[in-house]
Order: C-alpha cells, then sequence, then structure tokens
C-alpha cells in the first residue's frame, strides 16, 4: 500500500474549481491545477484493501490500488502502464466519469473515498507530457477486416483494440468529425477537444482508418460493408431522445438537448452556423427538463451563452444530501450531487412534471406548465399545484430509449431485445453472424467507462470470431488485457 498510516494523516483533497465569474465568460476547463505533492497525498490514503472493491466499482476494472501505489512513490511511468492496461483512454474517464470506484472505496464507509479520479487523471496527463505515449503497432497484419460503425468511446476502444491485434480496421462516423459522443455530446468546458485529437493521432499512427460523413444505411450501403468486412462492430450509440407529448410541444423553441449541445461544440470548434438553425440561449428565459448529466451540460452551456435566466426541472423527487440508506455501500450511492454547472447559477427543482405549453401568435414558446408530483413510479399529480413559467427557450434533457431503428438496423435486420437495443450473445455477436455491437447500441443509455469497457470486451470477442473464420490462433497476449506501448 502507498502509505501505511496515509488514510489517517491526509483528508481527501481535490483540485479547486476556477472562479464562477471567470470560467463563465470562456470554455475551457473548470478545474485548476492539482501539485504533485497534493497527487502523492491522495495516492498514499489508498489502503490497497485485501478485497478492493474499487475494482468491482469500476466497469473497465482499472487496478486502482496499483496505481495509487506508484503515484504515491513517485513512479509516474510504470503507474502510466497500470492505467493502460485496463483502459484505453483515462484521459476521457478522468474527466468525465461519475467514478463509481470511489462510491465503492473501502475508505468511503467511514470516511471520504481516495480520490481515484484526478489521480487517474494526472497519471494520463504525465504521460502525454512526458511524451511516453506512443502509438503501438501490431508485429504483423492477419488479413482480417473490420468495420466499426460509430466514433465514439465504445468505437474508438474497440477499433484500437483490433488494430492493435494486427486486423485492418475502418471507422465510419456520419458526423463531419470522429469522437461521436465525446466530440458533440460534452461541452468544451468538461472536455476540450484537443484531448481527443491526440489521441486520435495515435490510433491513426498505428494503422486505424477514420472515415467521416459516412452514414452507414444512407450513404453507405450496408451491403458494402457486408461484402468488403469480415466482421462488423456496431457502436451507434442510444441516439433516440425520450420526447415530452404534451399539448403545445409543437412550438418554436422547443428542443433536444442534442439539438443545443453539439451546436456550441460546433461553434468552440470554429464552425459558421445558418441563423435560422441556430439555437442560443443568450437573453433568453431558458428551462431544462431533466435533471440528469445532460441537463446539467445544458445548465452549463446557458451560463456561458448568458442566458437571462434558467430554471431546471426534474420528475424525481430531491435525493438526500447524504448516501442513501437504500443504497448502502459499495452501491452508486442516490444522493444529492452538485455539478460545476448548479454552482454557477440557475434554479432546481424536484418532483415536476410538465403538463403543456402555451405560445404566442407567431408560434414560439412562451410558457411551460406544470405540476406537483408524488414519488414513483405512479408520479401522481398533486391537485391544487399547477403553475405556469415564462420562458423563451426550452430544452428536454430526458434520457435516450436506444438507437435509431430506421436506416442499418432495419436494413442489417439485426434481432433487438425488449428495451429497443440491439440484442446480443454473451460474446457481443448480433442475430446476424460476424456482426457485433457495443456500447449504448448494445446496453442503452450508459457512461463513457462503461462504453470502453465494451469496446473492449466485443473486440476480444471479434478477435475470437475471426481466429475461427480464418483458422488461426489469437495473439498470445490477451486484448481484454494489452495496454497501451509507453517509451
Amino acid at each position: 500500500m502507498g502509505k501505511t498510516t496515509g488514510f489517517i494523516e491526509h483528508q481527501r483533497e481535490l483540485p479547486t474549481r476556477r472562479p464562477v465569474t471567470q470560467r463563465v465568460n470562456d470554455w475551457f476547463e473548470i478545474y485548476q491545477d492539482f501539485p504533485e505533492d497534493k497527487l502523492r497525498n491522495q495516492g498514499a490514503r489508498c489502503m490497497d484493501c485485501g478485497v478492493p472493491f474499487c475494482h468491482t466499482g469500476c466497469p473497465v476494472n482499472n487496478i486502482i490500488p496499483d496505481w495509487n501505489d506508484l503515484v504515491y512513490r513517485g513512479r509516474w511511468k510504470e503507474a502510466v502502464r497500470q492505467l493502460h492496461a485496463t483502459n484505453n483512454f483515462p484521459e476521457f474517464t478522468g474527466r468525465i466519469c461519475p467514478a463509481p470506484c470511489e462510491a465503492a472505496c473501502v475508505l468511503g464507509i467511514n470516511q471520504p473515498p481516495v480520490t481515484i479520479k484526478q489521480i487517474e487523471k494526472s497519471i494520463i496527463e504525465r504521460g502525454f507530457e512526458e511524451g511516453w505515449i506512443r502509438p503501438e503497432r501490431p508485429r504483423h497484419r492477419t488479413g482480417k477486416k473490420v468495420a466499426v460503425v460509430g466514433s465514439g468511446p465504445a468505437g474508438l476502444a474497440a477499433a484500437q483494440q483490433l488494430c492493435r491485434t494486427g486486423h485492418a480496421v475502418t471507422v465510419y462516423e456520419k458526423a463531419d468529425r470522429i469522437g461521436g459522443l465525446l466530440r458533440y455530446g460534452i461541452p468544451q468546458f468538461k472536455l476540450e477537444k484537443h484531448i481527443i485529437d491526440r489521441r486520435l493521432e495515435q490510433m491513426e499512427a498505428e494503422g486505424v482508418q477514420f472515415v467521416t460523413d459516412a452514414h452507414v444505411g444512407k450513404n453507405v450501403p450496408v451491403e458494402d460493408l457486408q461484402r468488403d468486412f469480415d466482421a462488423i462492430v456496431l457502436a451507434g450509440g442510444s441516439e433516440q431522445p425520450r420526447d415530452l407529448k404534451v399539448p403545445g410541444r409543437e412550438l418554436r423553441g422547443i428542443h433536444f438537448a442534442m439539438e443545443f449541445l453539439p451546436q456550441q461544440n460546433r461553434r468552440c470548434m470554429g464552425d459558421v452556423l445558418e441563423p435560422e438553425s441556430d439555437i442560443l440561449a443568450t437573453g433568453k428565459r431558458v428551462v431544462i427538463i431533466g435533471g440528469g448529466d445532460t441537463g446539467a451540460d445544458c445548465l452549463g452551456t446557458c451560463h456561458r451563452q448568458m442566458a437571462r435566466s434558467v430554471q431546471q426541472f426534474e420528475i424525481m423527487p430531491k435525493p438526500p444530501d447524504e448516501r442513501s440508506p437504500q443504497t448502502p455501500w459499495p452501491l452508486w450511492p442516490t444522493q444529492l450531487r452538485t455539478e460545476a454547472a448548479h454552482e454557477e447559477g440557475g434554479i432546481r427543482d424536484w418532483s415536476i412534471a410538465t403538463s403543456a405549453f402555451t405560445g404566442d401568435a407567431e408560434g414560439n414558446v412562451k410558457q411551460l406548465h406544470a405540476v406537483r408530483v408524488g414519488p414513483p413510479p405512479k408520479f401522481d399529480p398533486i391537485p391544487g399545484t399547477e403553475f405556469a413559467v415564462e420562458t423563451d427557450l426550452v430544452l428536454i434533457a430526458m434520457g435516450f430509449l436506444g438507437p435509431v431503428r430506421n436506416g442499418m438496423i432495419e436494413q442489417l435486420g439485426v434481432t433487438l431485445d425488449p428495451r429497443g437495443n440491439v440484442a446480443t450473445d454473451e460474446g457481443s455477436m448480433t442475430s446476424v453472424p460476424g456482426i457485433f455491437a457495443a456500447g449504448d447500441m448494445r446496453r442503452g443509455q450508459s457512461l463513457v467507462v462503461w462504453a470502453i469497457s465494451e469496446g473492449r470486451k466485443t473486440a476480444a470477442a471479434v478477435d475470437r470470431y475471426l481466429a475461427e473464420l480464418g483458422n488461426r490462433e489469437t495473439l498470445p497476449s490477451s486484448l481484454a488485457s494489452r495496454p497501451t506501448a509507453v517509451a
């Protein structure tokens, strides 16, 4: 373990956030630098438990106590190796993962848990700064070709793993840039996009080919992929938004979160949008429907666009301030979480259901009508609690219902599960031989860290399938634990 008495001597500490008055005026990441001596102290708090529950809390099964100890001892290069042994993209998870590993930390039973997420981010940034992270090219090529549809975290993880084992991998992305959810779904102030670009440069150097503006099932026929590739990985995400079907939904000024957020990311990358399709919160009274991560992303974006006011409504009751008894350690706790965006302003309210919208003579939304509701699962309206709020812009951030069915999925003829996701066997293969699914397209809306885990496991399944197909043996090194090369 890092230090026998570390968890007694040192308290949990995190880097400070930049002042609200400063950060709402730019699109840069919000955290300030964290000194190395403080990081080593945080690594020292890890107890190297006999049963490290942080492993089971982490979907990619990061070997957390090991790299905590290495950071404490200042052995950063070894820490980079250990971190990459289970996670292709710790620079993403170290920024945007909600850290289920910390919720499962044994120290968290009666003390604040180890700052695992911050240590993870610091390790990978040190690796890039020192030039230790280099392309890992395969020792030989297998002659097999794999198409990966979708360039979000699941697709990228699968592509990198498959390329490193010797297969020729081509990633198809329907958007104009690679990155999927990472590129267009997560705001710049949470994940600056040069972080994605430096990893894509590594993958291109390793041999992964990227094709943009390639919408499989539309301008790229599925027959072409089935003809030209030995296996296909579907990693297109869960893009079907949950709609709010109430009177007035057709009014102008009511948009899905994923219509709003990508536009701002485009502006940050220098794109010029058509004025008639521009969605901006500047000077407007905004209501966000949905209290999850996507709602918080909308909230932070509205602050930076200088909205006149912002309110965020959630149909679920307000969570308790501390861990709920219904979700004891090491489960992911039900409790109130205050994101950076909530610190920046706006009003949050719970147990509210939207009943209707009304607008002006030109068809623009002007009022949101709502009612307070009882607990789940019925959410019965409470008589006499009806109210209305003035609004110029409504953002619906109520989650997603699975992949878009029409187009590629219908044309491939793969079977769906009862939830509408692509059904697979235990090896991630769909009902059509040679076609696999990974990430949100397979498991439904989830976390980036789950997507990376799915991509890695699916890559291993594809490799086994191609080995049987081509009557060759799998490479000696395990795909599931193949690390990034470190100079």
